[in-house]
């Protein structure tokens, strides 16, 4: 239908289907569940792994150094879990997954 909102996951307001950042406090992937940062799959606090794929769902935050379950944003800090290319010339966002760029393919080091 169209015109129908629905509540951001993170703030509670409305903001229309299909929003990828919610206008109104900012946030990525305020739709749904979170989900897995390796293959998408809709997952849930608490688990320790994505029921997919088996990504362990415990991480270090790379901001504050404190162990957090892996959805978008750290329970600790608060801070976005991304990780930013070191490359000038790539500088690509991505979860904290492996040593290397998903995009150039360098180390992340």
């Amino acid at each position: 239908m169209p015109g129908y909102k629905q509540p951001c996951r993170y703030c509670g307001g409305l903001i229309s289907q299909g929003s990828n950042v919610c206008p109104l406090c900012g946030r990525v992937n305020p739709l749904g569940s979170p989900r897995c940062p390796r293959c998408r799959n809709p997952v849930q606090e608490g688990w320790v792994a994505c029921s997919n794929c088996g990504l362990g769902l415990k991480i270090t935050c790379p901001h504050c150094g404190r162990e957090t379950f892996f959805g978008d944003y750290c329970q600790e800090c608060d801070a976005r879990l991304v990780v930013v290319c070191p490359h000038r010339k790539c500088g690509a966002e991505q979860p904290p997954l492996g040593d290397t760029c998903i995009k150039c393919g360098k180390a992340m080091r």
